[in-house]
Order: structure tokens, then sequence, then C-alpha cells
């Protein structure tokens, strides 16, 4: 073998770690459920001392052979060194790249550096990029001001969830369509089947962010998209202690993520997080469950609540995609809800500040519920429903606790607010 050229899986015993998917232990002569990938996939039995569980490997540098000649220093299949890959991180993405339905994963040290690194990694001075209008903040940062002034990646900001707006949108140098859905925190939902046609079209990769959904809800490779991309941080973790962040998709698509974006640009995942996300994502099925059901009961309620201006959850059927959302999602339409009281700002926050069980902080996905005043003013709310526009918004994520403790807090908050007219 030439110095630069991927050395085979035998070089994980050289350095003293088996590759994770030579594993016997949790090999199954049948294809299992998701429940049971969410479980065993990326575990096995340690080889060193017989522990049931992959423990922390909290290295930085792996020993080498005896004559490294043969290795290829960037390689990411090797134990190496921690920026290319480590022992939990390749446990974590055997996982994910099981329950996404993908080929392979990469998981990095946010979810943000996940999406830069789709980013980073697809696009190029010209190329051109069709984004949901709606996205996470850092994603509008990135596409409607950093990639145009910096690298001059022309982009189009686009309400994926009308088709015809997407089709309108697309160049000839269109190299990558991003969608969000549901969005944050509009919640609106994208029709990711229609889209990838549109996309593949065009000769563009589709890349989708389903980090509201979860692979529990929604799995956009089997939809047609290239690479999904989630904020590890959020549900997967499920525990709010820890962050990372994955690509899924194609083994060629993937390969190019890990080598341009994590080797070469550093956004590697530290050990610790790697192995609390696999160990929370084990529960992630039974989770999203009851975020769900949760969610949908409590979405719901302040339907009917005279205080209340607006609900935005893809579970009810005032949805304006409900109908997308019950066609392509399963099982469930995930924990998160967007609304907003007949109340000025102040009023807003003094409704959270009443609250006594959900918890007034950013972030979402934790076992915990989550609650967050976001105001008309806000850089994006052009982009907003009118509603949205004209009261703020409320994003609530629906956590773990009793729906009916959280009815009662929210009752409790809401019995200060003046009805309206």
């Amino acid at each position: 073998m030439t110095a630069g050229s991927e050395p085979p899986v035998e070089s994980w015993q050289s350095v003293g770690m088996p590759h994770p998917a030579a594993a016997s232990d949790h090999s199954h002569p049948f294809e299992t459920s998701f429940a049971t990938k969410a479980v065993h996939g990326g575990n096995g039995v340690d080889a060193e001392t017989g522990a049931i569980r992959r423990p922390i490997v909290m290295a930085n540098s792996y020993a080498l052979p005896d004559d490294p000649s043969s290795i290829n220093w960037s390689s990411t299949d090797t134990l190496l060194y921690t920026r290319n890959s480590g022992a939990n991180q390749l446990y974590l993405q055997e996982k994910l790249a099981a329950l996404e339905g993908g080929e392979q994963a990469v998981v990095l040290a946010s979810g943000v550096a996940a999406l830069h690194a789709v980013f980073f990694t697809f696009l190029r001075t010209g190329a051109h990029i069709v984004c949901s209008d709606v996205t996470y903040i850092a994603v509008y940062r990135l596409v409607n001001q950093y990639l145009p002034e910096k690298f001059g990646v022309e982009v189009s900001l686009v309400d994926t969830s009308d088709l015809d707006a997407v089709r309108a949108a697309v160049r000839p140098n269109t190299a990558l369509v991003h969608i969000e859905t549901p969005a944050n925190p509009t919640l609106r939902v994208t029709d990711i089947e229609a889209v990838a046609v549109i996309a593949h079209d065009a000769g563009a990769i589709l890349s989708v962010d389903a980090t509201f959904a979860s692979p529990v809800h929604l799995r956009p490779l089997e939809l047609g998209a290239d690479l999904v991309v989630h904020s590890l941080t959020k549900y997967i973790n499920g525990h709010g202690d820890a962050m990372g962040g994955a690509v899924i998709g194609a083994a060629p698509l993937i390969e190019r993520v890990k080598t341009e974006a994590m080797v070469n640009v550093g956004g590697a995942i530290s050990p610790f997080n790697a192995w609390l996300i696999q160990r929370g994502s084990v529960t992630l099925p039974l989770r999203m469950r009851q975020h769900s059901e949760s969610a949908l009961a409590i979405a719901g309620w302040l339907e009917r609540q005279n205080q209340v201006a607006y609900v935005y959850y893809p579970g009810l059927a005032s949805h304006p995609q409900h109908e997308v959302a019950a066609a392509q999602m399963r099982g469930g339409f995930g924990g998160m809800l967007t609304f907003g009281l007949h109340a000025d700002g102040g009023e807003h926050n003094a409704f959270v500040a009443r609250l006594q069980v959900i918890t007034s902080a950013v972030s979402l996905g934790h076992d915990e519920s989550l609650i967050v005043y976001v105001g008309g003013d806000d850089e994006r709310a052009y982009l907003y429903p009118e509603p949205m526009r004209r009261w703020g918004h409320l994003r609530l994520s629906v956590g773990l606790e009793d729906v009916q403790d959280l009815v009662r807090d929210l009752a409790g908050a809401l019995a200060d607010v003046p009805t309206a007219d």
C-alpha cells in the first residue's frame, strides 16, 4: 500500500481498537426495528474489559503500528488522532447511519458545525443555493450574510412549502437546495419528496435539517433527500447535557464532508459528548412518543384559550401544511410548538415568568419543558406569518413531564392575561 491510500479495516486492530462495524456481538440475522437499532446501534462488548457498554475513550491520539508508512494521516476511519475521528464518534456515527437508513454519518461538535460542513463542502464561489427562508438563526446568517459576502455564493431564500417558488428559484448554477422541516420557529412543513425531484432535475443536492422531527418521525433520505442534518444537542441527546451535530447520507457525499469540513476545518466532537449522545439516543423512540403526544394535547388546549392569538403545530388540522406533515411524518409530529398571546411583549414575558414547571430557556428537545419569548422585532420577523410579526412568538419545547401538570402550569400563567375582545 502506498502512502496516502486508505488503510484496510485491519488497521483498527493494529492500533488496539476494533472497527465498530466489525463487532460481531450485536450483529443480527434479520433486519431489526428502529427501536432495536436505537438500543444496539454502535454498541458492543468492550474487548478489553468485557463491559457491555462502550466506554469513553478520552484520548486525542492512538498508538501507531510498528511500521506506519502505509497509513493515510488524514484518514477518518482509522484511529490515529481525534480530530480525524475518535472511537466514541465512530460508534455514534454507526448508530445514526442505521437510524436514518444512510450509508454513512459524520458527527461534529455542534448542529451549526454540521450545517456549516454541508455548505462548506458543497458550495464554492459562483455556486447558488436555494434555502428555506425560515431556518435556525445561524443558517439564516450563514446563507444571508457570510456565504455571499465572504465567498461569493449566490443565495435565494424561498418559502420551500411553495413548490412553485422553489422551481422558480432554481438556476443553472444551483448546487444545493437546503430545507428545514418543520422549520424553526414557524413550524412550516416542506414536502421533501417533491423538492427532491426539483433539486435532482436541476442537478443539485438536497439537504434537509430534520432536527425538530428527529429520525423517529421523519427520515428524509427515504423521501429522496441526499443528506439529512441533525443538531444532536436536541432530541437525539435528549437530556440537555451535551452538544453535537451530524450529517447522514450516501458514502461518497459523507466522505467529502469528513475530509473537507471535519479533518481540515476541525469541528470535531469531544469523546465525552459523543458518549453522552450515544447514551441519550437509546431512549429516543420512547421520548419522542411522549414529546409528541403531550405537544399535540397542549397545542389543542392552547388553541381553545381566548387569550391565545394563534398556535402553530403540524399535528393540528389548522396548520397550513398539516396534510403534508401527516403524509411524510410517522408516529407523531414532534414536541415543538409556537404560539402567541393577544398581548404585548411585556405581558408575554410576564406570562413566562409566572410559569412554575416550564423553564424559561433557549434550546429544545430536553427532558424538561422549555419556553422562550421572541418579539416581533426579531431580525427574521419579516419572513414570519403576520400573527408572529404582530404578537411575537412563544416557542415551547414540550418535555417529558406529566401533560396535565404542563396544562395546569400554562393555565395558571394564562389566568392573568387579559382575554381578547
